[in-house]
């Protein structure tokens, strides 16, 4: 009985072992890509070309506020001695570039988000592809962003569930 004992110990331990060997190990790891983007170089030249453009914008936007102010400034002067045609005429031109203006404001907003985006582009593809450098070399399964809260790299060892997810709750 003893010696049966010992057999069939040595053979679930051996099972338990080969269950344990098999487990997928999953390593996950995060790292802080905007502390990362803070500390490149690169970074403080982008925030240099945008702020250059920022402040060619802003000067765009000055010279077209001066004018308007200029045009509106002469014809409040001159508004009692303007004829009904002319003062229609200069009604429209003021109206028409408050018009410009607010549509340059709008367009000037979307480009400098445009602008931001090109040149931040080149510095958060060499983030990833460091990040996903480091996630192969040390073999981790996932690593979080702790600025974005979202996994930045996932392992090809990474256990992928959303078929199951959608089989539990019947969709396809």
């Amino acid at each position: 009985m003893n010696k049966f004992f010992k057999v069939c110990l040595l053979f679930v331990a051996f099972f338990a072992l080969n269950g344990v060997v098999n487990a997928q190990t999953v390593k996950i790891a995060h790292v802080n890509t905007n502390e990362v983007m803070n500390a490149m170089p690169d970074k403080a030249k982008a925030e240099k070309k945008l702020e250059t453009y920022y402040n060619e914008l802003q000067e765009q936007l000055k010279t077209m506020y001066t004018e308007y102010q200029n045009k509106l400034q002469d014809y409040q002067a001159n508004a009692e001695t303007m004829s009904n045609l002319v003062k229609q005429s200069k009604e429209k031109e003021l109206v028409d570039l408050e018009s410009r203006i607010t549509a340059f404001q709008s367009n000037a907003e979307g480009e400098f988000e445009n602008k931001r985006a090109e040149l931040l582009a080149p510095l958060l593809e060499k983030i990833q592809n460091a990040i996903n450098s480091v996630g192969k070399e040390k073999g981790y399964t996932y690593i979080l962003d702790l600025a974005t809260g979202t996994a930045v790299y996932v392992g090809t060892d990474a256990v992928d569930v959303t078929k199951d997810v959608k089989a539990k709750l019947g969709v396809k």
